[in-house]
């Protein structure tokens, strides 16, 4: 099995529930709980498939990886607005990544659906996600994505965003800093997204601004990140940066900060 990425965007919660009974059946994958209409992406390099014909699954995506592993994405979004409303159909824009095709061909990390609560899952929007490797039978997923890397953000490929975030420190080494990161949102024109909880390394170059957070909320005077404590409330701006997927999953050091502030 390749390690894959993640295949949903944003907070998730899910649990170990493989093999845990579906009536007349068991659970042949894990259930990713999140917010309704949240990107779900490819975890790997393939072609992909509508399926829309069982009434139990609802909108459904196959993805055939490059590696031969087959993944399913079950459950994706039926709804017009963010209401449960079931009126959407199993179409681009609704269900599908907007302007993706049957049968294209796509890039780890590109979006290709929207989670949601089709067909049996009315009222629970979530993605039920397998792993089928070599085409064969399905696998537990739990293990593969507790290990697969995560997108922090998304944007269209190329596009140069800066992003502003809001956590809290953790550690710093010459040059960088560790935070925790709870809200993000994409400048000048993107998401917010919240309840993140993840931890990334950003370089901090010479002339980064590091301030206090006043009580105010204004930049008050310089400070040093050495005498930042754990768990001290930080916000950050990034330096601009053209998306690409190394960017979106934040690998250390990848992303850079323009300015610190430390509140607290």
């Amino acid at each position: 099995m390749p390690q894959f990425i993640f295949p949903v965007v944003g907070p998730v919660t899910y649990t170990n529930d493989w093999g845990d009974s579906r009536g007349d059946h068991s659970h042949q994958g894990n259930d990713l709980l999140a917010p309704r209409r949240a990107p779900a992406v490819a975890t790997e390099d393939g072609r992909i498939s509508f399926h829309t014909t069982s009434s139990l699954a609802g909108c459904m995506l196959y993805l055939y990886g490059d590696s031969g592993t087959t993944y399913l994405y079950i459950h994706l979004n039926n709804d017009r607005t963010k209401r449960n409303g079931n009126q959407g159909a199993c179409v681009a824009g609704t269900a599908y990544w907007k302007g993706i095709k049957d049968g294209q061909r796509v890039k780890a990390g590109q979006p290709i659906g929207y989670v949601g609560d089709s067909g049996d899952a009315d009222g629970t929007p979530h993605l039920h996600f397998e792993v089928h490797p070599g085409d064969g039978g399905a696998v537990n997923p739990f293990p593969y994505l507790k290990n697969a890397p995560r997108l922090l953000f998304m944007a269209p490929a190329g596009s140069t965003v800066t992003l502003a975030m809001t956590g809290s420190f953790i550690s710093t080494a010459p040059g960088l800093v560790r935070v925790k990161v709870d809200t993000l949102r994409v400048l000048p024109v993107g998401p917010v997204l919240a309840r993140l909880a993840r931890p990334i390394v950003l370089t901090v170059p010479p002339d980064a601004l590091v301030q206090k957070l006043l009580p105010s909320g204004i930049a008050g005077s310089a400070a040093q990140l050495t005498s930042a404590r754990r768990g001290q409330p930080v916000s950050v701006l990034t330096l601009p940066v053209a998306t690409s997927l190394d960017v979106q999953l934040a690998r250390d050091g990848i992303l850079s900060a323009s300015r610190i502030l430390l509140s607290g």
